[in-house]
């Protein structure tokens, strides 16, 4: 792995390059730079989630998957290096699968609203989608292993779920898009 950051104004980027993990300089307009800088934000959101009051077995999920975000930035700033393993994706099918037996089917859209965690969790999930474009964008250039892209698809499901997870906390729960099918439904 590259050098640790000792400090933090290098005023190596000015010229719109940075660096690497391997020691290679690339556009901070390239792909690669792209999705490092989503997985990042990512990351970000849920840190602004994690503020919020929630249930410890969520906390303590979503504080692993800051992890896993970071391996997965880790491994996108190496060219060819794996840090993220197919392991962290079991374990978010795991969640998914938990999470989920416990909530209601869906009969219809839901808005993505609610509790402010919910809608936080929901933001977690936009940006994890994009997160998610951004590696594909890459993996269409470069090489790159199966994980990350899986991780992140698992990723967003997951951040619908919780949303829906959040909303049902204090009894709470989704809100529903008011569609004319739904309209129809209620006045029959």
């Amino acid at each position: 792995m590259g050098n640790r950051l000792t400090q933090i104004a290098t005023r190596t980027g000015d010229a719109g390059t940075t660096g690497l993990g391997d020691n290679t300089r690339v556009s901070k307009n390239s792909l690669r730079v792209h999705a490092m800088g989503d997985v990042d934000e990512l990351n970000s959101h849920i840190g602004v989630l994690l503020c919020e009051d929630m249930a410890p077995d969520v906390r303590t999920l979503l504080v692993e998957i800051q992890h896993q975000l970071f391996n997965l930035g880790g491994e996108l700033s190496i060219p060819g290096f794996e840090l993220l393993k197919p392991e962290a994706v079991i374990a978010l099918d795991e969640a998914l699968a938990t999470h989920n037996e416990a909530l209601p089917r869906l009969q219809e859209f839901i808005l993505p609203a609610g509790s402010r965690a919910a809608s936080q969790a929901h933001v977690c999930r936009t940006v994890a989608r994009r997160a998610e474009r951004a590696v594909v964008a890459l993996g269409n250039e470069e090489a790159l292993k199966d994980t990350p892209r899986q991780y992140l698809n698992r990723l967003s499901d997951l951040m619908f779920v919780l949303a829906r997870v959040l909303n049902r906390m204090n009894g709470g729960d989704d809100v529903y898009w008011k569609s004319e099918r739904m309209a129809q439904g209620a006045a029959e």
